[in-house]
């Protein structure tokens, strides 16, 4: 690389030996902080989905069996389409799913901040009524949070493609170099035909 190099040149450069460039390194580290969010978060709620229930319940923003369906499958949701950014299976769909599910979160918390309701919003635990003063705290918060997770996902739905991931090994594109050489298989079977 000269001295004259301009920075959009460096960025978009392959990385030593790699042949990655540093967008795809920002995409691995998209893919493993919002598979690893959502895989914590679906893990934690899992032992007592009834807390995932009355959490979903307590935004008053479902009709209430509804609620109870959406609280019972979040969870597992979020383990599987975490597990699956994690090992980078699927990455594009799993990605959309976590992005749609950081838009539903930003709607909730925001629904909740307008409504004046002063819950935890159950993310990372059962959540529940917690002071106001504390909810006014964390609500802005929240919503940033899932605002970064949600452009993680908006990335990874763009390039899915990313480093150590298994759709590259099990779904690489063939190139040619993958291809057998037919013309040198023609000419073997001429020689032997004469």
């Amino acid at each position: 690389m000269t001295a004259t190099s301009t920075p959009t040149a460096l960025a978009a450069s392959p990385g030593p030996a790699t042949g990655r460039s540093r967008l795809d390194w920002v995409g691995l580290a998209a893919r493993l902080v919002l598979g690893g969010v959502l895989l914590y978060a679906g893990l934690v709620k899992l032992p007592n989905l009834e807390a995932s229930v009355l959490s979903v319940r307590a935004y008053r923003l479902l009709p209430y069996d509804v609620a109870a369906v959406v609280g019972y499958a979040l969870p597992i949701v979020e383990v599987a389409a975490g597990a699956l950014l994690v090992a980078g299976l699927f990455t594009r769909v799993t990605a959309a799913i976590g992005a749609l599910a950081m838009v539903a979160f930003i709607i909730g918390i925001s629904w909740a901040w307008s409504q004046g309701l002063s819950i935890d919003c159950g993310c990372f635990g059962p959540g529940g009524e917690i002071a106001k003063e504390k909810a006014l705290a964390l609500y802005p918060w929240e919503i940033a949070r899932d605002v970064g997770l949600l452009l993680c996902g908006a990335l990874l739905v763009r390039r899915p493609h990313t480093p150590f991931s298994l759709d590259d090994w099990l779904f690489r594109p063939v190139t040619d170099a993958d291809l057998p050489d037919l013309d040198d298989a023609d000419d073997t079977d001429t020689k032997e035909n004469r």
